[in-house]
């Protein structure tokens, strides 16, 4: 009788350090109107910042939670703490004057190493607070705006924020868009003045080091004409035996003829329920290019968003997502061509091991006057065992006669026969998955710049890591 073939869990080590956060400051667990008060109070909000706050956490309280997708029963707001500021006074520009525990944490997950190397500028949130930020002399001479969003909420870009915040994803969305609104905190803001090509990428990356905590940081960034920008955000946490929540949003303004690339490699722990939100407006003759990677949460909802208004407008996506023991990731991404001759491409991989579920839900809405649009969706599934789930759930409304609309998707496991011929080259089982999965996941790896490539292929040969018997 042959026999099964197990693989073992991630070992996360590299991300599963934490450190006791008894110079933190929080607010209580829950969420009140007074918590929300004390969290813009720490915040020192404007006055219309505080309202929409407080409205937000009206809509929270009214809006109920989704129940067509995975479980979320054990998330209890009434647990999580909604602000945690770290043992820092303020943002830092210099990377010696980080607080040491906070600067070993990033060190560990190699930020200094990779602003070095190859990034124009780098912001680091440490729970709720941004805790470093640094951009590059010759990227700030060319005009481009990198800064915390609070910092510019608070200066001379406020008028901009009070435009634009929320406005792609209004508190109305869905009741996590509307908790973030109550309680979101640090982000970034990026401008890209017009005309303006930035070689190299900016990046930020998300620790959250608290028990029982939440992050809902926001991103917002802005693309003038005939400007380009690749923005990779990065995120992980260690691992607790109780729930952590990350409801974060990320807005994204693509002006017309300009062309944003927004990377995201997710490695959050598997007490993390990943509830985040991400939408891109797309001008006339812009480029939207979302590449993702999710490795990481307990249950995921995550489906970025292009609405492309601009005739001529384009959409890209390219994801990949693994899903293991006790994981339940839903996953997928929406397209709504609002004008002509827009067109999208979505092209996403998913992996299932351990009795891990995949879910994969494509939108795309072809709207009346989207006249001459194309769209194409592809998608593939592999499952490593018996144990394991994927589904594929695609949604298509058409609402012109001449658009060109497809869907391809195939599910499968891995072949016996292709195992056998690797083992045969002199590799080992393990191995010979581990490089089957790897290549099944390419179109993504190669998509993301060499360092991001080479940490997504380190986190699926971990994934893969395990004994044979």
């Amino acid at each position: 009788m042959k026999e099964k073939t197990h693989v073992d869990d991630i070992d996360r080590s590299i991300y599963d350090f934490r450190f006791e956060d008894k110079d933190a400051y929080k607010v209580s667990e829950g969420l009140t109107e007074d918590i929300v008060l004390k969290i813009s109070e720490e915040k020192n909000d404007p006055e219309w910042m505080r309202d929409f706050r407080l409205k937000s956490l009206k809509l929270y309280n009214e809006i109920q939670v989704p129940d067509w997708g995975p479980s979320i029963d054990g998330l209890d707001m009434d647990n999580i703490v909604t602000y945690v500021r770290p043992n820092t006074e303020r943002m830092h520009t210099d990377w010696e004057d980080v607080p040491d525990d906070i600067k070993d944490t990033f060190e560990r997950l190699g930020i200094p190493q990779a602003e070095r190397k190859s990034l124009a500028g780098v912001g680091a949130q440490y729970d709720s607070e941004l805790v470093y930020h640094n951009v590059k002399d010759e990227v700030a001479k060319s005009g481009v705006v990198y800064t915390d969003i609070e910092s510019a909420l608070r200066g001379e870009y406020a008028d901009m924020i009070k435009e634009k915040f929320m406005k792609i994803v209004p508190p109305t969305d869905h009741k996590f868009a509307a908790l973030h609104g109550a309680v979101w905190s640090g982000g970034s803001f990026v401008y890209v003045p017009k005309g303006v090509h930035l070689d190299i990428p900016l990046q930020s990356y998300f620790r959250l080091n608290a028990k029982g905590a939440g992050q809902f940081e926001h991103t917002l960034i802005i693309v003038d004409e005939g400007a380009y920008l690749h923005f990779i955000e990065g995120c992980s946490a260690p691992k607790y035996n109780v729930a952590n929540l990350h409801a974060g949003c990320v807005e994204l303004y693509v002006g017309k003829n300009a062309t944003l690339r927004y990377s995201t490699i997710e490695n959050w722990s598997k007490n993390m329920y990943n509830l985040n939100t991400k939408r891109a407006v797309v001008e006339e003759g812009g480029k939207i290019e979302w590449v993702s990677g999710s490795f990481g949460s307990h249950v995921s909802y995550l489906y970025p968003m292009s609405v492309l208004n601009g005739k001529g407008a384009r959409s890209e996506f390219t994801g990949v997502t693994f899903a293991g023991e006790g994981q339940d990731l839903d996953t997928g991404t929406k397209v709504v061509h609002n004008a002509e001759n827009t067109s999208s491409y979505v092209n996403t991989r998913s992996i299932s091991k351990s009795g891990g579920i995949n879910t994969f839900r494509s939108s795309v809405v072809i709207g009346p006057n989207a006249h001459g649009s194309k769209s194409a969706v592809s998608c593939e599934s592999l499952m490593v065992d018996n144990e394991s789930r994927s589904d594929t759930i695609p949604s298509m409304d058409v609402r012109c006669a001449d658009a060109d609309v497809g869907h391809e998707a195939k599910i499968g496991r891995i072949s016996d026969e292709t195992v056998f011929y690797l083992m045969s080259r002199g590799l080992s089982e393990a191995d010979a998955r581990a490089l089957i999965v790897r290549g099944f996941a390419d179109n993504v790896s190669k998509e993301l710049p060499l360092e991001y490539a080479v940490e997504m292929n380190n986190l699926i040969s971990l994934e893969m890591k395990g004994s044979i018997g």
